[in-house]
């Protein structure tokens, strides 16, 4: 097999001008006594990988597939694995993640497709134990079947409901089969198009049920990876009840999910709920929740999901400068959920594309490293809070101060002199290390 006609790609240097070449990502250099490799845990997303064909709201695929004959055959998908296991060997990526309707063709009833997925995950199963890769996470596709056009989870239909936790618990235990290190749940249905016909409430607990459900499989099976939410706050949906990480905290603390779930956060959604990556990963981070990563970029002038391999050196700093000051990725890691663009239609553009972004992120962890060990930046957010480390603010945060305690106090200490914030020192700090 040779299909993307290249060799496996190697770590050149920034001083290589070959455009099938690491300049930056070294899998093995170790920064701060840990490698590349362990710091960054890159995934390939099967679906944008094997299954993309490039359209887009105005026109048909593009993409060149000389490996797939277009049916939904099982022969098909299993030729497939190959393929994609080529790609994951000559790129150097070491997990993938999957949807199961991504590996496995729908075919005419449950039975059948969960058969179809029996077949591919048995030969998934074997190249793992050939090859060392990993899976990352699996998920059930609830979104895609004219059946979930009004959800899965939060379906109005009893009977689809019930048709999306077999496909969930199938789906979870073949994760299970292929030893997967967590399981994500994407609510592309789970929301509204107009409260006029939503029962809000009846969804939201229809949906809890349905998570501690899973939960409870995942005890039964033996299961014992994190569960992942991924918050999105619209499209295809008007709204989706998993808008922003803030909602997804706020509904599993609701329902008692916390101690089960965290959040697998991506850059594009970000953007669609009109918050920044940086201000999504810190909200996980603070509560103990940032489980995994999807790397990708949104484009700011278009209002749809455009999925975009990241090549922004600053949004993969600000990314890696939190991974790093939460202790790394363990379960989770960066998931590629990108796709090439439209015109980028041959299959050497794969190649191209997650070079980019791994070398990026290569970028953004050396100079996420190197501003944490430096200090200036952690000493200057430090000391814009160090009125509360000792007298009246140590006692505001000890929980010792009544609005009586805080009046007396302000009446007696005169007008607060208040220090810059520094935005453009700090901006500038950050400028000397890019």
């Amino acid at each position: 097999m040779n299909y993307f006609n290249c060799d496996k790609i190697a770590f050149e240097g920034a001083n290589s001008k070959n455009p099938l070449s690491f300049k930056h990502y070294n899998a093995d250099e170790l920064i701060n006594g840990k490698s590349m490799r362990e710091h960054l845990r890159f995934a390939a997303p099967y679906w944008h990988v094997m299954r993309n064909v490039l359209s887009d709201p105005f026109g048909g695929g593009t993409a060149q597939m000389p490996w797939d004959d277009g049916s939904d055959s099982v022969e098909n998908a299993l030729k497939r694995v190959d393929v994609f296991f080529e790609f994951l060997d000559k790129i150097g990526i070491e997990y993938y993640c999957w949807h199961d309707r991504d590996i496995a063709p729908e075919l005419n009833d449950l039975a059948a497709s969960s058969a179809a997925l029996d077949q591919v995950v048995a030969k998934l199963k074997d190249k793992q134990a050939e090859t060392g890769v990993q899976l990352l996470w699996g998920t059930a596709c609830l979104f895609s079947h004219p059946r979930y056009a009004q959800g899965g989870a939060t379906s109005p239909n009893a009977d689809v409901y019930a048709y999306a936790a077999a496909q969930v618990k199938k789906a979870l235990e073949c994760t299970k089969e292929l030893d997967g290190l967590g399981y994500t749940f994407w609510g592309g249905r789970e929301g509204y198009s107009t409260l006029l016909n939503t029962d809000m409430k009846r969804e939201l607990d229809h949906l809890a049920a349905f998570l501690h459900m899973a939960v409870d499989h995942a005890k039964k099976i033996g299961f014992d990876g994190p569960f992942y939410i991924e918050p999105k706050p619209r499209e295809p949906s008007t709204h989706q009840y998993d808008s922003d990480a803030a909602a997804c905290l706020n509904f599993l603390r609701e329902y008692g999910l916390m101690e089960h779930f965290q959040l697998n956060i991506e850059t594009n959604h970000a953007t669609l709920a009109g918050h920044t990556m940086e201000h999504e990963l810190r909200v996980s981070a603070n509560a103990g929740m940032l489980g995994s990563i999807d790397a990708n970029r949104g484009d700011e002038l278009i209002g749809w999901d455009t999925d975009q391999f990241p090549t922004d050196i600053y949004l993969t700093t600000q990314v890696m400068l939190v991974v790093l000051e939460t202790g790394g990725l363990t379960t989770g890691g960066l998931n590629f959920d990108a796709k090439r663009r439209r015109e980028s239609h041959e299959p050497l553009d794969l190649m191209h594309a997650h070079i980019g972004g791994m070398d990026a992120f290569a970028r953004g962890l050396k100079i996420a490293d190197a501003i944490i060990r430096d200090g200036r930046l952690a000493d200057f957010v430090k000391d814009r809070y160090a009125t509360f480390d000792s007298g009246i603010g140590a006692k505001i945060e000890s929980g010792e101060m009544s609005f009586v305690d805080l009046e007396k106090y302000a009446l007696s200490n005169g007008e607060p002199a208040l220090k810059s914030g520094g935005q453009e020192m700090l901006e500038n700090l950050v400028n000397e290390f890019l």
